[in-house]
Protein backbone atom coordinates (compact mmCIF):
# COMPACT_ATOMS: atom_id res chain seq x y z
CA UNK A 1 0.00 0.00 0.00
CA UNK A 2 1.36 3.44 -0.92
CA UNK A 3 1.94 6.27 1.55
CA UNK A 4 -0.75 8.21 -0.28
CA UNK A 5 -3.41 5.52 0.15
CA UNK A 6 -2.63 5.26 3.86
CA UNK A 7 -2.86 9.00 4.25
CA UNK A 8 -6.19 9.67 2.57
CA UNK A 9 -9.01 10.11 5.09
CA UNK A 10 -11.98 7.79 4.63
CA UNK A 11 -14.87 9.35 2.73
CA UNK A 12 -17.41 6.63 3.57
CA UNK A 13 -20.18 7.88 5.83
CA UNK A 14 -20.50 4.45 7.49
CA UNK A 15 -16.73 3.99 7.95
CA UNK A 16 -16.31 7.43 9.54
CA UNK A 17 -19.27 6.85 11.86
CA UNK A 18 -17.89 3.42 12.80
CA UNK A 19 -14.47 4.91 13.64
CA UNK A 20 -16.04 7.50 15.92
CA UNK A 21 -18.25 4.86 17.54
CA UNK A 22 -15.22 2.64 18.16
CA UNK A 23 -13.28 5.58 19.58
CA UNK A 24 -16.21 6.40 21.85
CA UNK A 25 -16.36 2.85 23.15
CA UNK A 26 -12.64 2.82 23.90
CA UNK A 27 -12.71 6.19 25.66
CA UNK A 28 -15.79 5.18 27.66
CA UNK A 29 -13.90 2.15 28.93
CA UNK A 30 -11.00 4.34 30.06
CA UNK A 31 -13.29 6.88 31.70
CA UNK A 32 -15.04 4.13 33.66
CA UNK A 33 -11.70 2.64 34.70
CA UNK A 34 -10.35 6.02 35.79
CA UNK A 35 -13.57 6.78 37.65
CA UNK A 36 -13.45 3.54 39.62
CA UNK A 37 -9.83 4.21 40.59
CA UNK A 38 -10.55 7.77 41.69
CA UNK A 39 -13.64 6.83 43.64
CA UNK A 40 -11.78 3.97 45.33
CA UNK A 41 -9.22 6.44 46.60
CA UNK A 42 -11.82 9.14 47.39
CA UNK A 43 -10.45 11.51 44.79
CA UNK A 44 -12.30 13.88 42.49
CA UNK A 45 -13.95 12.37 39.41
CA UNK A 46 -13.01 15.40 37.28
CA UNK A 47 -10.63 14.81 34.39
CA UNK A 48 -11.52 11.17 33.86
CA UNK A 49 -10.08 11.10 30.33
CA UNK A 50 -6.44 10.24 30.81
CA UNK A 51 -3.28 10.62 28.75
CA UNK A 52 -3.71 7.30 26.90
CA UNK A 53 -7.27 8.16 25.91
CA UNK A 54 -6.19 11.61 24.77
CA UNK A 55 -3.44 10.12 22.60
CA UNK A 56 -5.95 7.75 20.99
CA UNK A 57 -8.34 10.65 20.42
CA UNK A 58 -5.61 12.68 18.69
CA UNK A 59 -4.54 9.71 16.56
CA UNK A 60 -8.05 8.86 15.37
CA UNK A 61 -9.36 12.40 14.77
CA UNK A 62 -6.06 13.47 13.20
CA UNK A 63 -6.30 10.64 10.68
CA UNK A 64 -10.00 11.32 9.98
CA UNK A 65 -9.47 15.09 9.53
CA UNK A 66 -12.51 17.10 8.39
CA UNK A 67 -15.33 17.87 10.80
CA UNK A 68 -14.29 15.11 13.20
CA UNK A 69 -10.95 16.85 13.69
CA UNK A 70 -12.63 20.24 14.12
CA UNK A 71 -14.64 18.81 17.02
CA UNK A 72 -11.43 17.62 18.63
CA UNK A 73 -9.93 21.09 18.25
CA UNK A 74 -12.96 22.54 20.03
CA UNK A 75 -12.49 20.06 22.89
CA UNK A 76 -8.93 21.23 23.44
CA UNK A 77 -10.13 24.79 24.10
CA UNK A 78 -12.52 23.94 26.94
CA UNK A 79 -10.85 24.78 30.27
CA UNK A 80 -13.53 23.09 32.40
CA UNK A 81 -13.99 19.66 30.82
CA UNK A 82 -10.41 18.33 30.71
CA UNK A 83 -7.31 18.66 32.91
CA UNK A 84 -4.45 20.78 31.51
CA UNK A 85 -2.18 17.83 30.72
CA UNK A 86 -4.90 16.15 28.63
CA UNK A 87 -5.83 19.40 26.87
CA UNK A 88 -2.15 19.81 25.96
CA UNK A 89 -2.23 16.46 24.14
CA UNK A 90 -5.48 17.18 22.31
CA UNK A 91 -4.25 20.68 21.40
CA UNK A 92 -1.90 19.02 18.90
CA UNK A 93 -4.97 18.72 16.66
CA UNK A 94 -4.82 22.48 16.16
CA UNK A 95 -1.81 22.29 13.86
CA UNK A 96 -0.11 18.89 14.06
CA UNK A 97 -2.34 16.39 12.22
CA UNK A 98 -0.63 13.56 10.27
CA UNK A 99 0.64 15.20 7.04
CA UNK A 100 -0.04 14.14 3.47
CA UNK A 101 2.89 12.87 1.37
CA UNK A 102 4.97 15.32 -0.64
CA UNK A 103 3.95 13.65 -3.90
CA UNK A 104 0.30 14.38 -3.09
CA UNK A 105 1.08 18.01 -2.26
CA UNK A 106 2.84 18.43 -5.61
CA UNK A 107 -0.11 16.92 -7.48
CA UNK A 108 -2.67 19.17 -5.76
CA UNK A 109 -0.59 22.28 -6.52
CA UNK A 110 -0.11 21.21 -10.15
CA UNK A 111 -3.82 20.55 -10.64
CA UNK A 112 -4.93 23.79 -8.97
CA UNK A 113 -2.28 26.27 -10.11
CA UNK A 114 -1.30 24.74 -13.44
CA UNK A 115 2.27 23.92 -12.45
CA UNK A 116 4.34 22.03 -9.89
CA UNK A 117 5.48 23.83 -6.71
CA UNK A 118 8.99 24.35 -8.11
CA UNK A 119 7.46 25.92 -11.23
CA UNK A 120 5.08 28.29 -9.43
CA UNK A 121 7.33 29.30 -6.50
CA UNK A 122 11.01 30.19 -6.19
CA UNK A 123 11.16 27.93 -3.13
CA UNK A 124 8.62 25.57 -1.56
CA UNK A 125 9.36 23.61 1.64
CA UNK A 126 8.43 19.94 1.26
CA UNK A 127 7.97 19.54 5.03
CA UNK A 128 4.71 21.14 6.22
CA UNK A 129 4.80 23.99 8.69
CA UNK A 130 1.45 22.90 10.14
CA UNK A 131 -1.35 20.44 9.43
CA UNK A 132 -5.00 21.05 10.19
CA UNK A 133 -8.52 19.76 9.61
CA UNK A 134 -8.92 20.61 5.89
CA UNK A 135 -5.39 21.15 4.65
CA UNK A 136 -1.75 21.62 5.55
CA UNK A 137 0.51 24.65 5.38
CA UNK A 138 3.94 24.94 3.72
CA UNK A 139 6.42 27.80 3.74
CA UNK A 140 7.42 29.14 0.32
CA UNK A 141 8.97 32.11 -1.46
CA UNK A 142 7.52 33.70 -4.58
CA UNK A 143 9.60 34.63 -7.61
CA UNK A 144 9.28 38.26 -6.44
CA UNK A 145 11.09 37.28 -3.22
CA UNK A 146 8.03 37.45 -1.01
CA UNK A 147 7.87 35.02 1.94
CA UNK A 148 4.52 33.24 1.97
CA UNK A 149 2.64 30.29 3.41
CA UNK A 150 0.71 27.97 1.13
CA UNK A 151 -2.31 26.05 2.40
CA UNK A 152 -2.87 22.90 0.36
CA UNK A 153 -6.19 21.08 0.79
CA UNK A 154 -6.29 17.35 1.45
CA UNK A 155 -7.60 15.30 -1.51
CA UNK A 156 -11.22 14.17 -1.07
CA UNK A 157 -11.61 16.13 2.17
CA UNK A 158 -14.82 17.58 0.71
CA UNK A 159 -16.31 14.08 0.56
CA UNK A 160 -15.14 13.34 4.10
CA UNK A 161 -16.73 16.59 5.30
CA UNK A 162 -20.02 15.74 3.58
CA UNK A 163 -20.00 12.30 5.22
CA UNK A 164 -19.39 13.82 8.67
CA UNK A 165 -22.12 16.40 8.11
CA UNK A 166 -24.58 13.72 7.02
CA UNK A 167 -23.86 11.73 10.19
CA UNK A 168 -24.10 14.83 12.36
CA UNK A 169 -27.31 15.90 10.61
CA UNK A 170 -28.95 12.61 11.54
CA UNK A 171 -27.98 13.12 15.18
CA UNK A 172 -29.21 16.72 15.16
CA UNK A 173 -32.56 15.64 13.71
CA UNK A 174 -33.12 13.02 16.42
CA UNK A 175 -31.98 15.26 19.26
CA UNK A 176 -34.02 18.24 18.02
CA UNK A 177 -37.19 16.16 17.95
CA UNK A 178 -36.42 14.77 21.39
CA UNK A 179 -36.04 18.19 23.04
CA UNK A 180 -38.70 19.94 20.95
CA UNK A 181 -36.22 22.26 19.21
CA UNK A 182 -38.14 23.00 16.03
CA UNK A 183 -35.35 25.20 14.64
CA UNK A 184 -32.66 22.53 15.04
CA UNK A 185 -32.58 21.74 11.33
CA UNK A 186 -32.29 25.43 10.43
CA UNK A 187 -29.32 25.92 12.80
CA UNK A 188 -27.63 22.85 11.39
CA UNK A 189 -28.23 24.07 7.83
CA UNK A 190 -26.54 27.38 8.72
CA UNK A 191 -23.55 25.63 10.25
CA UNK A 192 -23.36 23.17 7.35
CA UNK A 193 -23.38 25.95 4.75
CA UNK A 194 -20.63 27.86 6.56
CA UNK A 195 -18.45 24.78 7.00
CA UNK A 196 -18.77 23.83 3.32
CA UNK A 197 -17.71 27.34 2.29
CA UNK A 198 -14.40 26.67 4.06
CA UNK A 199 -13.60 24.13 1.35
CA UNK A 200 -13.21 26.88 -1.29
CA UNK A 201 -9.95 28.72 -0.67
CA UNK A 202 -10.88 31.45 -3.16
CA UNK A 203 -13.80 32.22 -0.86
CA UNK A 204 -11.42 32.25 2.11
CA UNK A 205 -9.14 34.72 0.31
CA UNK A 206 -12.14 37.02 -0.25
CA UNK A 207 -13.09 36.72 3.42
CA UNK A 208 -9.52 37.51 4.44
CA UNK A 209 -9.74 40.76 2.51
CA UNK A 210 -13.14 41.53 4.02
CA UNK A 211 -11.87 40.90 7.56
CA UNK A 212 -8.76 43.00 6.87
CA UNK A 213 -10.93 45.93 5.81
CA UNK A 214 -13.11 45.54 8.91
CA UNK A 215 -10.06 45.32 11.19
CA UNK A 216 -8.42 48.55 9.99
CA UNK A 217 -10.00 50.26 12.99
CA UNK A 218 -7.68 48.19 15.24
CA UNK A 219 -4.04 48.94 14.23
CA UNK A 220 -2.70 46.26 16.58
CA UNK A 221 -4.27 43.55 14.39
CA UNK A 222 -2.43 42.20 11.35
CA UNK A 223 -4.14 40.28 8.54
CA UNK A 224 -1.90 38.40 6.07
CA UNK A 225 -2.58 39.45 2.47
CA UNK A 226 -3.65 36.74 0.00
CA UNK A 227 -1.59 36.32 -3.18
CA UNK A 228 -4.30 36.23 -5.84
CA UNK A 229 -2.20 34.75 -8.65
CA UNK A 230 -1.23 31.77 -6.45
CA UNK A 231 -4.66 31.01 -5.02
CA UNK A 232 -7.24 28.56 -6.35
CA UNK A 233 -10.11 26.46 -4.99
CA UNK A 234 -7.78 24.09 -3.10
CA UNK A 235 -4.58 26.14 -2.76
CA UNK A 236 -4.34 29.40 -0.78
CA UNK A 237 -1.19 31.54 -0.68
CA UNK A 238 -0.85 34.21 2.02
CA UNK A 239 2.01 36.45 3.12
CA UNK A 240 4.08 34.90 5.93
CA UNK A 241 4.03 36.44 9.40
CA UNK A 242 6.69 35.63 11.98
CA UNK A 243 5.84 35.11 15.63
CA UNK A 244 4.57 32.75 18.32
CA UNK A 245 1.12 31.20 18.15
CA UNK A 246 -1.33 31.68 20.99
CA UNK A 247 -1.37 27.88 21.27
CA UNK A 248 2.36 27.95 22.11
CA UNK A 249 1.83 30.75 24.63
CA UNK A 250 -0.88 28.74 26.36
CA UNK A 251 1.51 25.79 26.51
CA UNK A 252 3.78 27.82 28.83
CA UNK A 253 1.12 29.98 30.44
CA UNK A 254 2.37 29.35 33.98
CA UNK A 255 5.60 31.17 33.08
CA UNK A 256 3.85 34.13 31.44
CA UNK A 257 3.49 37.22 33.70
CA UNK A 258 0.03 38.69 34.18
CA UNK A 259 0.84 41.92 32.32
CA UNK A 260 1.56 39.88 29.18
CA UNK A 261 -1.52 37.70 29.67
CA UNK A 262 -3.64 40.83 29.92
CA UNK A 263 -2.03 42.37 26.82
CA UNK A 264 -2.75 39.25 24.78
CA UNK A 265 -6.30 39.08 26.16
CA UNK A 266 -6.88 42.67 25.03
CA UNK A 267 -5.71 41.80 21.51
CA UNK A 268 -8.03 38.78 21.36
CA UNK A 269 -11.02 40.85 22.45
CA UNK A 270 -10.17 43.36 19.74
CA UNK A 271 -9.88 40.61 17.10
CA UNK A 272 -13.44 39.43 17.73
CA UNK A 273 -15.25 42.64 18.69
CA UNK A 274 -13.56 45.44 16.72
CA UNK A 275 -14.48 44.23 13.19
CA UNK A 276 -18.01 43.44 14.34
CA UNK A 277 -18.67 46.77 16.06
CA UNK A 278 -17.20 48.79 13.19
CA UNK A 279 -18.60 46.95 10.16
CA UNK A 280 -20.57 43.88 11.31
CA UNK A 281 -17.93 41.26 10.38
CA UNK A 282 -17.20 38.43 12.83
CA UNK A 283 -14.35 35.92 12.95
CA UNK A 284 -16.10 32.79 14.21
CA UNK A 285 -13.14 30.42 14.68
CA UNK A 286 -11.00 31.86 17.48
CA UNK A 287 -9.04 28.74 18.41
CA UNK A 288 -5.46 29.39 19.61
CA UNK A 289 -3.80 28.18 16.40
CA UNK A 290 -5.38 31.10 14.54
CA UNK A 291 -3.49 33.90 16.34
CA UNK A 292 0.20 34.77 16.10
CA UNK A 293 1.87 37.23 18.47
CA UNK A 294 4.36 39.35 16.55
CA UNK A 295 7.68 40.65 17.93
CA UNK A 296 6.51 44.27 17.53
CA UNK A 297 3.57 43.77 19.94
CA UNK A 298 0.84 43.32 17.34
CA UNK A 299 -1.16 40.16 16.71
CA UNK A 300 -1.81 38.45 13.40
CA UNK A 301 -5.16 36.77 12.77
CA UNK A 302 -5.31 33.68 10.56
CA UNK A 303 -7.83 31.29 9.00
CA UNK A 304 -10.72 33.19 7.46
CA UNK A 305 -13.00 30.34 6.41
CA UNK A 306 -15.40 31.20 9.25
CA UNK A 307 -15.51 34.96 8.73
CA UNK A 308 -19.11 36.14 8.29
CA UNK A 309 -20.88 39.45 7.72
CA UNK A 310 -24.05 39.52 9.83
CA UNK A 311 -27.37 41.18 9.02
CA UNK A 312 -27.87 44.86 9.73
CA UNK A 313 -30.67 44.16 12.19
CA UNK A 314 -28.51 41.84 14.24
CA UNK A 315 -25.61 44.32 14.13
CA UNK A 316 -27.75 47.28 15.24
CA UNK A 317 -29.29 45.51 18.25
CA UNK A 318 -26.00 44.08 19.48
CA UNK A 319 -24.22 47.42 19.08
CA UNK A 320 -26.88 49.06 21.22
CA UNK A 321 -26.68 46.34 23.84
CA UNK A 322 -22.88 46.63 23.91
CA UNK A 323 -23.04 50.37 24.62
CA UNK A 324 -25.96 50.23 27.04
CA UNK A 325 -24.34 47.50 29.15
CA UNK A 326 -21.18 49.61 29.53
CA UNK A 327 -23.30 52.64 30.41
CA UNK A 328 -25.24 50.69 33.03
CA UNK A 329 -28.58 51.41 31.39
CA UNK A 330 -31.55 49.14 32.19
CA UNK A 331 -32.24 46.67 29.38
CA UNK A 332 -35.46 45.15 28.14
CA UNK A 333 -33.75 41.88 27.35
CA UNK A 334 -36.87 40.15 26.02
CA UNK A 335 -37.73 43.08 23.75
CA UNK A 336 -34.16 43.42 22.48
CA UNK A 337 -33.94 39.68 21.84
CA UNK A 338 -37.13 39.73 19.78
CA UNK A 339 -35.83 42.75 17.86
CA UNK A 340 -32.65 40.81 17.06
CA UNK A 341 -34.72 38.00 15.57
CA UNK A 342 -35.13 35.61 18.50
CA UNK A 343 -38.23 33.41 18.55
CA UNK A 344 -39.56 33.42 22.12
CA UNK A 345 -42.57 31.26 22.95
CA UNK A 346 -42.44 31.86 26.72
CA UNK A 347 -44.28 34.50 28.65
CA UNK A 348 -42.05 37.55 29.13
CA UNK A 349 -41.97 36.98 32.90
CA UNK A 350 -40.48 33.52 32.32
CA UNK A 351 -38.09 34.45 29.54
CA UNK A 352 -36.62 37.53 31.21
CA UNK A 353 -34.71 35.88 34.10
CA UNK A 354 -33.28 33.25 31.75
CA UNK A 355 -32.02 35.75 29.16
CA UNK A 356 -30.86 38.28 31.76
CA UNK A 357 -28.99 35.55 33.60
CA UNK A 358 -26.98 34.75 30.48
CA UNK A 359 -26.12 38.43 30.02
CA UNK A 360 -25.18 38.82 33.68
CA UNK A 361 -22.70 35.92 33.54
CA UNK A 362 -21.23 36.82 30.15
CA UNK A 363 -20.83 40.51 31.02
CA UNK A 364 -19.22 40.04 34.44
CA UNK A 365 -15.82 41.35 33.16
CA UNK A 366 -17.27 44.85 32.58
CA UNK A 367 -18.96 45.32 35.96
CA UNK A 368 -15.79 46.56 37.67
CA UNK A 369 -12.17 47.55 37.14
CA UNK A 370 -10.59 44.33 38.38
CA UNK A 371 -11.71 41.02 36.86
CA UNK A 372 -9.82 37.74 37.16
CA UNK A 373 -10.42 35.16 34.43
CA UNK A 374 -8.39 32.62 36.41
CA UNK A 375 -11.21 32.31 38.93
CA UNK A 376 -14.21 33.38 36.85
CA UNK A 377 -15.46 29.93 35.73
CA UNK A 378 -17.53 31.68 33.05
CA UNK A 379 -18.13 28.64 30.85
CA UNK A 380 -19.13 26.51 33.83
CA UNK A 381 -21.51 29.20 35.12
CA UNK A 382 -23.12 29.50 31.69
CA UNK A 383 -23.45 25.73 31.38
CA UNK A 384 -25.02 25.46 34.84
CA UNK A 385 -27.41 28.32 34.03
CA UNK A 386 -28.59 26.57 30.87
CA UNK A 387 -29.05 23.31 32.77
CA UNK A 388 -31.13 25.03 35.46
CA UNK A 389 -33.35 26.53 32.76
CA UNK A 390 -33.22 23.55 30.39
CA UNK A 391 -36.95 23.60 29.67
CA UNK A 392 -36.71 27.23 28.53
CA UNK A 393 -33.83 26.73 26.07
CA UNK A 394 -35.99 25.38 23.18
CA UNK A 395 -38.40 28.27 23.74
CA UNK A 396 -35.83 31.06 23.39
CA UNK A 397 -34.31 30.55 19.96
CA UNK A 398 -31.88 32.94 18.24
CA UNK A 399 -31.97 33.48 14.47
CA UNK A 400 -29.73 31.18 12.46
CA UNK A 401 -26.98 33.79 12.07
CA UNK A 402 -26.59 33.66 15.85
CA UNK A 403 -24.85 30.28 15.42
CA UNK A 404 -21.68 31.91 14.07
CA UNK A 405 -21.90 34.94 16.37
CA UNK A 406 -22.12 32.83 19.52
CA UNK A 407 -19.48 30.45 18.21
CA UNK A 408 -17.14 33.45 18.08
CA UNK A 409 -18.03 34.75 21.55
CA UNK A 410 -17.93 31.29 23.12
CA UNK A 411 -14.49 30.63 21.67
CA UNK A 412 -13.27 34.03 22.88
CA UNK A 413 -14.42 33.30 26.44
CA UNK A 414 -12.58 29.98 26.41
CA UNK A 415 -9.39 31.64 25.14
CA UNK A 416 -9.62 34.28 27.87
CA UNK A 417 -10.16 31.67 30.55
CA UNK A 418 -7.16 29.70 29.30
CA UNK A 419 -5.02 32.87 29.44
CA UNK A 420 -6.15 33.44 33.06
CA UNK A 421 -5.41 37.17 33.02
CA UNK A 422 -6.50 39.66 35.67
CA UNK A 423 -7.06 43.35 35.05
CA UNK A 424 -9.30 46.20 33.91
CA UNK A 425 -11.28 44.43 31.21
CA UNK A 426 -13.98 47.07 31.43
CA UNK A 427 -11.42 49.52 30.10
CA UNK A 428 -10.73 47.24 27.13
CA UNK A 429 -14.42 47.17 26.19
CA UNK A 430 -14.76 50.93 26.73
CA UNK A 431 -12.03 51.44 24.10
CA UNK A 432 -14.07 49.36 21.67
CA UNK A 433 -17.28 51.32 22.33
CA UNK A 434 -15.76 54.22 20.40
CA UNK A 435 -15.83 52.08 17.23
CA UNK A 436 -19.63 51.96 17.12
CA UNK A 437 -20.80 54.28 14.32
CA UNK A 438 -22.87 57.18 15.59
Amino acid sequence: MSDDSRFKPSTSRFTRFARLAGLGARLSTEVMSQGVKKLAFARSTEGLLGHVGAEKLVETLGEMKGLAMKLGQAMSMNPDQLPPEVRAVIARLQNQAPPMPWATVREVVRRELGGLPEEKYAHFDSVPLASASLGQVHRAVTFEGREVVVKVQYPQIDQAMLADLANLGSVVSVVSRGVGLTDGAAYFAELRAELLKELDYREEAARAREYAAAARCAPALVVPEPVEALTAERVLTLELVHGETLKDVLGRIDQVPNDERFRVSRLLIQAIWAPFLSTGVIHADPHPGNFILLPDGRMAVLDFGSVKRLSQGWIDVNRRMFGWILQGRPLDMVGLSREAGFTITLEDAQAEPFISGVIQIACAPVRGRDFDFATADTTRLLRDHFLRHAFKVPQVRPPTEGVMFYRALGGLIQDLQNLRARGDFRGVYEELEALIPS
